[in-house]
């Protein structure tokens, strides 16, 4: 029986987060889905992956031991990608606890289904879709309703989730375990909630307190001169904290990111940059973006109700009272930048000048709150793009790319050349 962790119909409510990533690829807590599916799984079944076909090649490029959009088995289980893996997603995939022909549905969302690679493979053109259809799957199974699984279902669940994630993601730390070279003046408060791990460099008078939560600094990382982290922190491989920062209450900074000033309550994808002084709070930062010297978020309105976001030109309530910026990859803003509470800025968009720019800026555009937005041309955005990646010696490969193209060509309505 093969198992396929899929890509619905819904992915499209993730937009911009998921337009370079599987929606298994963002981040809750510490861990991206698909990492939390793996590291509950740990091997006692293979895990294989469906995802939109354009990002394929690339994922493939990354992850060249994956099963990609392949049917390889009569048999399927399939495991809606959305999900937040917790015990009894893990129990439920590691014993295939679903007779053939059997699926759980939450609500319209089909969480497990257990069919025959006809019900897939016999689609018009032969192939996966780019999006599998629920309601497609769910006919002709017998669906049971069930309730209490967790899934991404709005852009803003990778927020509204984040508090609870960062503490289920810490029971996989070795707690109390402290490497790395840690200068004599650096602050260690409450040891036994501190992972540093070998390779990690805590600069002099850093200040480590883990009395209210916990700490992790991975492998290669560095903490700075006279940073302070507090209230579970996670700084992941080769990232850096600098000097002055202060860093606390459910922070995840992603591999080779860099941040500084003040940061609460957010997570930064790997190879994202916010080293300056302004404040970043309850907010997602996908990578390669990069926040001016300055830039400051709003994550609390001032009559303290729900934030509201603006979704195609839509008002849409999150339920939420703290919600800041939310950044697409490869977005950038200038010195100084303000961001209203509840901002969503898309991928590859670039915005500069004072005032407060719109609360949803479009993917791939360029300007300002004063001047207006106008589209980003295709070329430009590849030729910055690619001057980013190389500055932290990533060369961008053809696969990206081409993935990179194909979503600033569909974000302008045009055709894709090649």
């Amino acid at each position: 029986m093969q198992y396929l962790v899929f890509e619905d119909e819904k992915v499209s409510r993730l937009k911009p987060l998921v337009n370079f990533k599987p929606a298994y690829g963002l981040f809750t807590g510490f861990r991206s889905l698909a990492q939390k599916l793996e590291d509950s799984i740990a091997e006692r079944v293979r895990l294989t992956w469906h995802l939109r076909t354009y990002l394929a090649p690339f994922y493939r490029e990354r992850f060249p031991e994956s099963i990609v959009n392949s049917i390889e088995e009569d048999e399927l289980f399939l495991v809606n990608g959305r999900l937040l893996c917790d015990k009894n997603v893990t129990e439920i995939i590691v014993h295939g606890a679903l007779d053939p022909g059997n699926a759980l549905m939450q609500g319209d969302d089909l969480l497990f289904a257990r069919l025959h690679r006809s019900r897939l493979s016999d689609l018009p053109d032969g192939k996966l879709p780019d999006l599998l259809d629920s309601a497609f799957l769910a006919a002709g199974l017998a669906v049971q309703q069930v309730s209490g699984f967790r899934l991404i279902g709005n852009v803003w669940d990778v927020m509204a989730y984040h508090t609870e994630e960062m503490e289920r993601d810490a029971e996989q730390l070795e707690s109390g375990r402290i490497d790395g070279d840690i200068h004599p003046s650096a602050a260690i408060v409450n040891r036994s909630n501190i992972f540093i791990a070998p390779g990690a460099i805590v600069k002099a008078g850093a200040v480590l307190d883990a009395e209210d939560g916990f700490i992790a600094v991975g492998p290669g990382a560095v903490v700075e001169p006279q940073a302070v982290l507090m209230q579970n922190v996670f700084l992941s491989p080769c990232s850096r904290v600098k000097a002055g920062s202060r860093v606390y209450s459910n922070v995840f900074v992603g591999t080779a990111s860099k941040v500084g000033g003040e940061v609460e309550d957010s997570l930064i994808e790997p190879f994202a940059n916010k080293q300056h002084d302004g404040f970043l709070g309850h907010s997602y930062i996908s990578s390669w973006c990069n926040l001016g010297a300055g830039t400051n978020t709003s994550d609390l309105k001032n009559n303290y109700s729900n934030v509201k976001l603006v979704i195609d030109g839509r008002e849409v309530t999150t339920g939420l009272q703290f919600l800041g910026l939310l950044m697409g990859d490869h977005a950038k803003c200038s010195i100084n930048s303000m961001f209203n509470t509840g901002t969503i800025v898309g991928t590859g968009a670039n915005i500069f000048g004072g005032g407060f720019p719109p609360k949803e800026v479009s993917s791939f555009t360029w300007g300002s709150a004063a001047e207006g937005f106008e589209t980003y041309m295709i070329e430009k955005a590849v030729e910055t793009a690619r001057k980013v990646m190389g500055r932290r010696q990533v060369a961008m490969s053809s696969a990206y790319e081409t993935m990179f193209r194909f979503v600033a060509a569909r974000e302008h309505g045009r055709k894709c050349f090649i």
